[in-house]
């Protein structure tokens, strides 16, 4: 969804009518995941992608005729189907897309949440009374229907972290999980870090830099950054709150700096600790990490030496390798050295 705020937003300011396509469903090889979106305004201009450009002029059409009726529509597509074929999804995969029209009272408090990182969750009913929706807020707030079982439906998604669909009054739900963007946090304002904040932010990462140093850690040095803390890492890691949708990345390649971040980052839940160094600097770091009492089960989940081995030595290149191991770690693809 937060790929395609600013655009809806710019729709509505132009006076447009918009539609919202969701992917609610896949299987196979299909090239977008659950919750994946694109917004049609009236006019035809989009914004996302529901199937990286398979089937995106079938959802165009189908969204002309929802804002025309004002009626939802479910589509399906996939090898099996010959329509399927027409608009190119050949890649043996299939699709389930549920297109509505923009719901006003719905999205001023959805955009809301997205911008404070809060979490929410969305259900619509996608069978039976096709349209009806409500929103719940991680404050308690609920937006929409009146409807208690979908109201629960969506509170049980929130809670688990998970889209997907449920049952519901011989219906069917799409449960939409909203969750905060994933954080990097960056211990260390080298060089490499500079890169690696740049591009973070490109991949949707909220970025954070840590260094007690404000000569590194500054706004003119890190223009890309969400967040600068100039403190000294445990510090400013107990403040942060890491969790399951952090990755920390140790860069200063000093153990005063690095240590003390890496002890923090190994005990919390964040999805990815990495850290800079050549294969006998973490030799010598790991044995300093467990007489300093981390224990070997936390040890494993440290990526040392940090990133997949792309060959690259400039900043830059290492930064990729970098963000590219956190990519796949978050997506469980990556496992640790």
């Amino acid at each position: 969804m937060r790929d395609v705020l600013a655009d809806i937003e710019g729709f509505l300011a132009d006076g447009r009518q918009v539609a919202l396509a969701t992917v609610v469903e896949t299987w196979g090889s299909a090239p977008r995941t659950i919750g994946a979106k694109m917004a049609v305004a009236d006019d035809r201009r989009i914004a996302g992608s529901v199937s990286g450009g398979c089937v995106e002029n079938a959802v165009v059409e189908a969204s002309d005729d929802v804002l025309r009726s004002g009626k939802p529509r479910l589509l399906k597509f996939g090898v099996s189907d010959d329509a399927a074929w027409s608009v190119g999804l050949a890649c043996g995969g299939a699709i389930e897309v549920f297109v509505e029209p923009l719901d006003p009272e719905l999205f001023g408090p959805v955009r809301d949440a997205l911008r404070h990182e809060q979490p929410l969750a969305v259900a619509t009913a996608i069978r039976g009374d096709v349209g009806r929706r409500v929103a719940v807020f991680a404050d308690g707030r609920a937006i929409g229907a009146e409807d208690a079982p979908m109201r629960e439906a969506a509170r049980s998604a929130l809670a688990a972290g998970q889209s997907g669909r449920a049952p519901l009054d011989g219906g069917e739900l799409f449960v939409d999980v909203l969750l905060p963007s994933p954080r990097l946090i960056v211990v260390g304002g080298v060089h490499i870090a500079v890169a690696l904040v740049t591009l973070g932010k490109a991949l949707g990462f909220r970025t954070v830099l840590v260094d007690p140093r404000e000569t590194f850690a500054n706004p003119k040095r890190f223009p890309h950054a969400d967040e600068i803390v100039s403190a000294w890492p445990d510090q400013a890691l107990a403040k942060l709150a890491l969790n399951a949708g952090t990755a920390v990345a140790v860069l200063a390649h000093d153990p005063k700096l690095d240590d003390p971040a890496l002890i923090a980052a190994l005990a919390s839940p964040a999805f990815y600790v990495g850290a800079l160094g050549s294969t006998r600097t973490q030799e010598k770091r790991r044995k300093r990490l467990l007489e300093a009492g981390v224990s070997p089960e936390a040890l494993a989940r440290l990526h040392a030496p940090i990133g997949l081995d792309l060959g690259g030595r400039a900043p830059e290149e290492i930064a990729l390798s970098v963000m590219a191991q956190i990519v796949a770690a978050r997506h469980g693809k990556a496992p640790t050295a």
